[in-house]
């Protein structure tokens, strides 16, 4: 009889640092519509491997993930770096954050 045992978070962290990649893109695509309706205003998410893009006007948030970090950058030259957790967060040097939570903030500011 084989014994199963859980995969690590080693062994299936890219394919679960897709899926969050993935599931950040959704939220970012789904507040910023929820913020764009009252002024029937749009934004563009771009989603690539290693890549997101949102932008509305001139205003953009780029953020690009290497493994299971991720470097946001704005159009006004602010960054910062974050990491993915396993449990569906992104932790900074100042603690962690749900993904929906980063991602309705991000989408409030580009959609003001």
């Amino acid at each position: 009889m084989a014994i199963l045992r859980e995969p690590d978070w080693f062994e299936m962290g890219e394919q679960v640092q897709i899926e969050l990649w993935v599931s950040l893109a959704s939220l970012l695509r789904s507040y910023t519509a929820a913020h764009g309706l009252n002024g029937n205003r749009q934004a563009t998410v771009e989603l690539g491997e290693g890549k997101i893009l949102v932008r509305h006007g001139d205003d953009w948030l780029d953020l690009t993930r290497s493994g299971a970090t991720v470097i946001w950058l704005r159009e006004n030259g602010r960054t910062g770096t974050l990491e993915l957790t396993e449990a569906g967060t992104l932790r900074s040097e100042t603690g962690e954050e749900e993904m929906d939570m980063a991602a309705e903030a991000w989408a409030r500011e580009l959609m003001l």
